[in-house]
């Protein structure tokens, strides 16, 4: 029966740091994943050019129920320490926008990178292995798996989260936790698009592929991104943003006009300069027409001189506070991230080892510790694997 040192269940983002670090420890280590190759999520990410962290990657802007558990790996492996690694092997980057970096080529660079420092380190990859049972036997663990019994001294689990189901995702790191003990905080998809029911379904359905710079607050988090019109609804940078703060019921509110710090006085002048101009052209300046004749109506047609004082301030309300009311989001089908996971509670901070199971890890994803949308998750995914490859 195969014996290794340290055995890590998933050649994702957090897996293969965790390997390598270990191996760079003289550890022997090897890697298994169900998939047929490594890093399917990192080859997708950032429109294939992966988005592989971000400048401004600090604790306090992750989700977390105990926001202090994710201060200690993201301190010690810091967005410069990974930036130092892409550098290293040559790998040609810049910053596109608000701190994320993207490889200048494709993302595979970053598989590539990764996989060469495993190899450096003399870590074993295995794919096409499905692990069926994990098994505590005295101070080893025991996997059964598609290529047979293997045993290990410590056990990493880095297999993801609930998202993109298509890509492999699946419930194994929870049910393991489960297994051994550990809670579960309640999941839900994060960084998804909202879905809407009738009437807004048909308005918003009316106005797919239109795009507007707002600011999209929920649960008491601003974002100032795009907002982007779907045929199923909305999604856009600061609508997935603000998803990840959704529960259902909540509503979502939008300034339509970020750059208009006072829209009545700006509307007052607008009726006294052009006077006979509609509403729908005036407002047509400030934000997409098509949509300033779809929150206006039959008013679209009238001139501005016609509104009074009451009704502007009542219009220039609404575009400062449009306040919409989802259905749902799109399901881990589309979401990029799961919110919520392992309770940290049951992990140590500086190590991400199983308080009730010694030499049991959890890593990434599975882990109730979610960032914003731009490399922040695999920021997440390199501190937390770092860490853990640091002792496993």
């Amino acid at each position: 029966m195969p014996t290794y040192d340290t055995i890590v269940i998933g050649a994702g983002a957090a897996g293969l740091m965790c390997a390598l670090e270990a191996g760079r420890r003289g550890r022997r280590v090897l890697v298994l994943d169900h998939a047929d190759a490594v890093g399917k999520k990192i080859l997708i990410s950032g429109g294939g050019r992966c988005n592989f962290t971000n400048l401004h990657a600090v604790p306090d802007v992750y989700i977390s129920e105990n926001p202090h558990f994710p201060i200690s790996a993201l301190s010690r492996y810091t967005s410069t320490d990974f930036i130092a690694m892409i550098e290293q092997h040559k790998i040609a980057y810049h910053e596109k926008k608000l701190g994320q970096l993207f490889c200048d080529g494709g993302a595979g660079q970053v598989v590539d990178m990764l996989v060469s420092e495993c190899e450096a380190a003399g870590v074993e990859i295995i794919t096409s292995c499905a692990v069926t049972d994990v098994a505590r036997e005295d101070s080893s663990f025991r996997l059964t798996t598609a290529k047979g019994i293997m045993e290990s001294e410590s056990l990493v689990v880095a297999t993801g989260g609930l998202s993109i189901p298509k890509m492999g995702a699946t419930g194994f790191a929870h049910t393991l936790a489960r297994q051994f003990g550990l809670r579960v905080t309640e999941t839900r998809p994060g960084l998804v698009p909202f879905t809407f029911e009738s009437p807004a379904l048909e308005s918003f359905a009316g106005l797919a592929g239109l795009s507007a710079d707002t600011i999209v607050t929920c649960g008491g988090v601003a974002w100032r991104e795009n907002i982007l019109f779907t045929h199923r609804g909305l999604s856009g940078p600061a609508i997935l943003q603000a998803s990840s703060y959704w529960h259902e019921g909540d509503p979502i509110e939008i300034d339509l006009i970020p750059k208009i710090a006072d829209p009545v006085a700006h509307l007052a002048d607008q009726r006294e300069r052009h006077p006979a101009t509609v509403l729908a052209y005036v407002l047509g300046a400030m934000i997409p027409r098509r949509l300033a004749v779809d929150l206006t109506g039959p008013d679209s047609t009238a001139p501005i001189q016609s509104f009074s004082n009451a009704e502007i301030t009542e219009l220039s309300h609404m575009l400062k506070h449009w306040t919409i009311w989802p259905h749902d989001t799109e399901g881990y089908w589309t979401a990029e991230v799961t919110v919520g996971g392992i309770d940290t509670n049951d992990l140590s901070s500086r190590t991400m080892e199983s308080r009730a199971t010694p030499g049991l890890y959890f890593i990434g994803e599975a882990v109730d510790v979610t960032g914003p949308l731009g490399g922040y998750n695999f920021q997440w995914a390199w501190a937390s694997g770092f860490a853990a490859g640091q002792v496993a």
